[in-house]
């Protein structure tokens, strides 16, 4: 090799070395989330849609599948809901081993009553939960789940929220999301899994 080359090998390999420490350095300064690592899920006191209060102890024996919305929900919720439908027929007695709860996060709307309604077009196992603007305000924050209110036009509004159902064991652990407009197959596949755990 010449003297020429010797010195141009030499500038490419500072270069790379100094390009992976650079990468190194910057991964290791890039900060993590502020709320990385807080648990989802925890208390809340709501009311189920039959009128019965109800708190997330009554959800501790069966894993749960957990799912934010609001019943004039015009395509994330109705979509959602059809596919666990799906899923639970698929599941068949399977299904039985799993808690799958609506949360409403319009109380203003989603009385006991209207939730009851509702959900009377899914899977009868489907379970719908209201309450005050307080209460639904802490469940959502306990299972860090964001919803806004939007104004549309004629003077009534819509809600804009999270998406993905949660998944958590039969002792109230998080175990992992599903994600919205995840294939059936997968769907089908998680809720399987789910209700196979015994904590």
């Amino acid at each position: 090799m010449t003297r020429q080359g010797k010195i141009l090998l030499s500038f490419a390999l500072m270069a790379t070395l100094l390009i992976g420490t650079i990468a190194i350095i910057g991964l290791r300064a890039t900060p993590k989330p502020a709320d990385a690592g807080a648990p989802i899920g925890g208390p809340f006191e709501l009311v189920e849609m039959t009128g019965a209060p109800v708190t997330e102890k009554s959800l501790i024996g069966k894993p749960t599948a957990i799912f934010f919305g609001f019943t004039y929900c015009p395509e994330v919720c109705p979509t959602t809901l059809m596919e666990l439908t799906s899923a639970l027929k698929t599941l068949g007695p399977e299904a039985d081993e799993l808690n799958v709860v609506f949360v409403s996060v319009d109380p203003a709307r989603d009385t006991p009553e209207q939730m009851k309604l509702y959900l009377s077009n899914f899977d009868p196992r489907i379970r719908g939960f209201t309450g005050t603007p307080e209460a639904i305000a802490e469940a959502a924050k306990a299972y860090r789940v964001y919803y806004r209110k939007v104004p549309v036009e004629g003077g009534t509004y819509t809600v804009d929220h999270s998406s993905s159902v949660y998944l958590f064991d039969a002792d109230g652990r998080f175990v992992e999301p599903i994600a919205y407009g995840a294939p059936h197959e997968r769907v089908v596949a998680q809720l399987r899994s789910l209700a196979q755990r015994r904590g």
